[in-house]
């Protein structure tokens, strides 16, 4: 399965100048390694409110460009009912946002 919706991810490469498609890239690359940060690091003090409100910002950045199954962890996350482990919940998010970073790189390329 592909970490990044087709429609959406082409339409953005498609219909965007190249540089500003770039720029959308890059910015998303940062918002991601933020909140992910401040995922991590609410977790590890038990920080609840912190580790959700991470996640929602995740889901939002994710959704925008695309990255459907990202959004969807991060959209678990934010669940008060969520039963994962932050830590397993985490590294899922880690590596479909690997998978989501690898196919934004080749279409920005």
């Amino acid at each position: 399965m592909s970490a990044l919706d087709p429609e959406v991810a082409r339409s953005l490469a498609a219909d965007l100048p190249h540089d500003v498609f770039v720029s959308i890239v890059r910015t998303f690359e940062q918002d991601l390694a933020r909140l992910v940060r401040e995922m991590v690091e609410a977790a590890k003090v038990s920080n609840e409110d912190g580790y959700r409100r991470a996640a929602h910002g995740l889901a939002g950045a994710a959704g925008s460009i695309g990255a459907k199954r990202l959004e969807a962890l991060a959209r678990e996350a934010m669940r008060y009912d969520d039963v994962m482990p932050p830590a397993q919940r985490l590294r899922d998010i880690g590596a479909e946002a690997r998978a989501a970073l690898t196919e934004l790189a080749a279409l920005s390329a």
